[in-house]
């Protein structure tokens, strides 16, 4: 039995996990936008959240110390010093205002290797992103109305 035991193991150590976490959770606040399993994402997803509400907390307390606090705590859970200064001086300040939420999933569908689930996991509002543009354009929308990931041809080149 599994009590008072949480998080997905996904299949690895204890070590291991760890480390597939860190990595993950960096890329995503790194890139803003990452592509995995679905089982990986779901994993990280609460956690990549709780990291920015902390943020936000630790910009806004009276005390500077509690900020410095903070930020020591998602050091120690990240894998870039660089990464850590991004999340307090970009996304934190972006989300402000915004009481929760602050990622989105969109399914792709199976790969074809083990038809394991693929999904994007992105940060909502990233800069030069208008509202609906995620699922409408790009690969993304390609991928979601089934055609292939090729550039369509002009009408004049036959």
């Amino acid at each position: 039995m599994r009590h008072r035991i949480a998080g997905k193991q996904l299949g690895r150590s204890l070590g291991h996990r760890n480390a597939l976490r860190r990595t993950l959770l960096t890329q995503l606040f790194q890139h803003e936008r990452i592509k995995t399993t679905r089982a990986k994402a779901q994993a990280i997803r609460a956690e990549a959240e709780r990291m920015i509400t902390k943020a936000k907390r630790g910009l806004a307390h009276p005390d500077p110390a509690y900020g410095i606090f903070v930020r020591r705590l998602l050091a120690g859970r990240l894998n870039s010093k660089a990464v850590v200064k991004k999340i307090f001086d970009e996304l934190a300040p972006r989300y402000a205002q915004r009481p929760g939420g602050y990622t989105r999933i969109y399914r792709l569908g199976l790969r074809k290797g083990d038809a394991a689930e693929m999904v994007i996991l992105e940060l909502v509002d990233r800069p030069g992103e208008q509202k609906g543009d995620g699922a409408r354009r790009g690969l993304l929308g390609r991928l979601r109305r089934g055609r292939s990931a090729a550039k369509p041809k002009a009408a004049d080149e036959k």
